[in-house]
């Protein structure tokens, strides 16, 4: 049961960091494109969480082998 609820949680973390980097990429452009800095500034971290997600997924896989 517990492997079940680790693999979810791997898979719940890789999905939800490119789901946040996609949408902190699309605030960031648009931010930039319409001169909003508010906009820039949340699509940055957006894509600073979202990475720190993927690398988490990352790490944790490494530190398995």
């Amino acid at each position: 049961m517990a492997l079940e609820d680790e693999k979810s949680n791997l898979f719940i973390g890789k999905v939800g960091g490119l789901i946040l980097v996609v949408i902190g990429f699309l605030l960031a452009a648009s931010g930039y494109r319409y001169g909003a800095a508010g906009y820039m500034a949340a699509g940055v971290v957006f894509i600073a969480i979202g990475m720190l997600l993927l690398m988490g997924k990352v790490l944790r896989r490494n530190q398995h082998k």
